[in-house]
């Protein structure tokens, strides 16, 4: 699976910004599919993850009530609708996919298989 990010740029703070992960196939039930990003001198972090096939959203604290990521089934795509952005949301966002996994590890970087090229997105003061 190649998965390609697309998206991102520079804006105010309060904005939004939606970013794109298209994936090169068909998806299977058991993926879940998530948003990492790392932001400047900073750890990689989870953000956001879905299970393709029920549509289960799983959110990092930071980002609740803020981000949304959803997918579109017939285009193998899935979205991170980014709103009331703050400048602390500044990093590079990847996409990364997993055949299967524990729920409970849905936020582990190391439990993807897949990973699509970052996105940088850049949030002004």
């Amino acid at each position: 699976v190649q998965l390609q990010a697309s998206g991102g740029g520079l804006v105010q703070a309060g904005g939004s910004l939606r970013l794109s992960c298209a994936a090169s196939r068909r998806t299977f039930s058991r993926f879940f599919m998530a948003w990492f990003r790392q932001g400047p001198g900073r750890e990689r972090e989870f953000v956001a993850a879905l299970n393709w096939s029920g549509g289960s959203t799983f959110y990092a604290d930071s980002v609740k009530g803020r981000f949304t990521i959803s997918r579109d089934i017939a285009e193998n795509t899935v979205y991170l609708q980014m709103n009331s952005l703050k400048p602390e949301d500044t990093a590079v966002y990847s996409c990364a996919a997993s055949r299967s996994l524990i729920q409970s590890s849905v936020a582990s970087a190391s439990a993807y298989n897949y990973w699509g090229q970052g996105t940088q997105v850049t949030v002004s003061s």
